[in-house]
């Protein structure tokens, strides 16, 4: 059997606070909680969830791998207020201007984006 995507790891700082945050943008709940690991997921039968760790240095450059999140088109710019209102900030990552796609940082500066409305993983 070939391997399958588990977990995203993300690294923080404090990492209920975070795991908490990330559980309300997703709609998601916390499925685990230990001193050094919280695990997020829809249900814990699915079959990715997001598990945080803790890291005691402070991020300084722009992340490597980031999420990008969709909602329906209608939805989109009440998403992002939702989003900005749980702890998000705006994030400058070098943007035009003229993208599809808005770049938010959740509250320990973790950049990930709301993207045009998608259905399939291409397009």
């Amino acid at each position: 059997m070939p391997v399958s995507l588990h977990h995203i790891v993300i690294d923080a700082h404090d990492l209920p606070a975070l795991a908490r945050f990330w559980a309300e943008v997703l709609g998601w709940r916390i499925l685990s909680e230990r001193e050094r690991e919280v695990v997020i997921g829809p249900d814990e039968t699915a079959p990715v969830g997001i598990c945080f760790m803790p890291v005691t240095d402070r991020k300084v450059v722009k992340n490597r791998l980031h999420l990008d999140l969709t909602s329906a088109a209608e939805d989109r710019e009440a998403e992002i207020e939702r989003i900005l209102a749980l702890g998000a900030r705006r994030a400058e990552v070098g943007q035009s201007g003229d993208e599809s796609w808005t770049v938010l940082a959740d509250p320990e500066g973790n950049e990930f984006c709301v993207v045009r409305p998608k259905e399939t993983l291409v397009g």
